[in-house]
């Protein structure tokens, strides 16, 4: 039997926050739940190329509020705003309800482990040899600042015959440490010989650290 476990839903309330945060009766979580994943499907298909790794959801009774973690925050806002305004009318027309959009800017996105994995996903569309394409990946992760790095490649690898899996991983990984901040992506590549799983995980040291780090500032 195996063991595996969601790395963000096995820390989500301990250590990590919710990615949808309201609170609603019986009769209408449902539907909610199901607009929240309306509203994150249809992000990701149309920007999708702005880089977005993380769409997080608060509600209050009149608002929606959508925050969208991008590389390239440019390409959303678009020119004065333009293509966010965009954005937020067609949200707007999809739910029914008022919608303010935020976009916080990635930094780092090397350690982002979903536009790692979705990168690394394009470039096995584009036929490149999967274990440089894996080593190049660990390789600009581990030189952005990461403790470890693990990518899991699953399919026909290559154009192989038969299905098998490819595993790369550098520095340390602590899967099951809940005080390791573990950030997870997965992405697939969708090659003309089949459909091709590609699983990051990245370690960005303990959450204690961070909070320290936080609570002493940049000049400290």
């Amino acid at each position: 039997m195996g063991q595996k476990i969601h790395p963000t839903g096995f820390r989500i309330g301990i250590t990590e926050p919710w990615r949808s945060r309201w609170y609603a009766p019986k009769r209408t979580f449902g539907q909610l739940v199901v607009e929240d994943e309306k509203i994150r499907v249809f992000v990701k298909a149309n920007y999708g190329f702005a880089a977005v790794s993380k769409i997080e959801i608060e509600r209050t009774r009149e608002e929606v509020k959508v925050i969208l973690s991008s590389a390239r925050p440019g390409l959303i806002i678009g020119r004065k705003g333009s293509e966010v305004d965009k954005l937020r009318e067609q949200l707007e027309a999809l739910t029914g309800r008022r919608i303010t959009v935020n976009i916080i800017e990635i930094a780092k996105p090397e350690l982002a482990a979903q536009l790692v994995a979705e990168g690394l996903a394009q470039q096995l569309e584009k036929r490149a040899a999967f274990r440089r394409a894996m080593k190049q990946a660990v390789d600009a992760t581990m030189s952005a600042g990461a403790k470890g790095i693990k990518i899991r490649t699953a399919g026909r690898l290559g154009g192989a015959e038969m299905h098998r899996a490819e595993v790369t991983v550098r520095g340390s990984v602590p899967l099951t440490m809940l005080a390791a901040h573990i950030d997870y992506g997965f992405a697939q590549a969708y090659c003309t010989y089949g459909v091709i799983g590609v699983k990051v995980w990245i370690y960005l040291g303990p959450y204690a650290k961070k909070e320290e780090e936080a609570a002493d500032g940049p000049d400290a």
